[in-house]
């Protein structure tokens, strides 16, 4: 289990859920694995009761079912959930590109070419768990730009099922075209042209269909 270090003023029950999600996303709680709470708690040096709390918060999503007297499984890949956080993230992120377009300053512009050169080296480098964080440090960044911050927060839980499968896309297929794709939005952001940012956020954000058959061949039993 991938283990970081508990962030200031952070509880209990927040540790827990984002070590488990965490976990998840990467893979090392694996699809369709059964998880104990005493275990998860002796790993992350908590008590029963926050990681208790994180896994039922986790079950609201459907990423973890919880048996009772039996413990909690890790769920199966499920691409109508899927498909249901994409249409999420689609509706929110259209309208934050025109909402950027509108508002990106010169400083915004740099801050977003630092990330997208972050992730130009970490797909040289295949480094997939470093390509997905710097994947949601531009998307998280197009928020703060648009004054949203709050509302990407507000997805994350439900977006833990997009995040597994995009993680799992960096390894299975090794493509440049989603780091291409972010290129392309931020030339249509400095462009200030509103209409092509939302052509190109929809692709982007549907390019995990293209991908399905690789990520099924390379994954083939953590599917439902």
């Amino acid at each position: 289990m991938h283990l970081t270090k508990r962030l200031p003023h952070e509880t209990a029950r927040d540790y827990a859920l984002r070590t488990i999600k965490d976990n998840i996303i990467r893979l090392d709680l694996v699809p369709g694995s059964m998880v104990s709470e005493n275990e998860l708690a002796s790993e992350m040096g908590l008590s029963r009761a926050p990681v208790r709390e994180a896994l039922i918060e986790l079950s609201k999503v459907k990423i973890v079912e919880i048996y009772p007297q039996k413990g909690s499984k890790i769920a199966f890949i499920d691409y109508n959930l899927i498909e249901e956080a994409r249409f999420m993230r689609f509706v929110m992120e259209c309208a934050v590109a025109e909402l950027v377009c509108e508002r990106a300053t010169d400083e915004d512009i740099r801050k977003l070419e630092e990330i997208l050169k972050l992730q130009d080296f970490y797909i040289k480098n295949c480094d997939p768990d470093a390509l997905l964080e710097t994947d949601n440090n531009f998307h998280h960044q197009l928020f703060k730009i648009a004054q949203k911050p709050q509302i990407y927060m507000l997805i994350q839980n439900i977006s833990i099922h997009f995040d597994r499968v995009r993680r799992m896309s960096y390894v299975a297929v090794k493509d440049q075209k989603v780091i291409d794709d972010h290129w392309a939005i931020l030339k249509a952001i400095s462009e200030h042209n509103s209409e092509k940012a939302k052509e190109l956020t929809q692709k982007h954000l549907s390019r995990y269909k293209i991908d399905e058959s690789a990520i099924r061949s390379r994954y083939p039993d953590y599917f439902k």
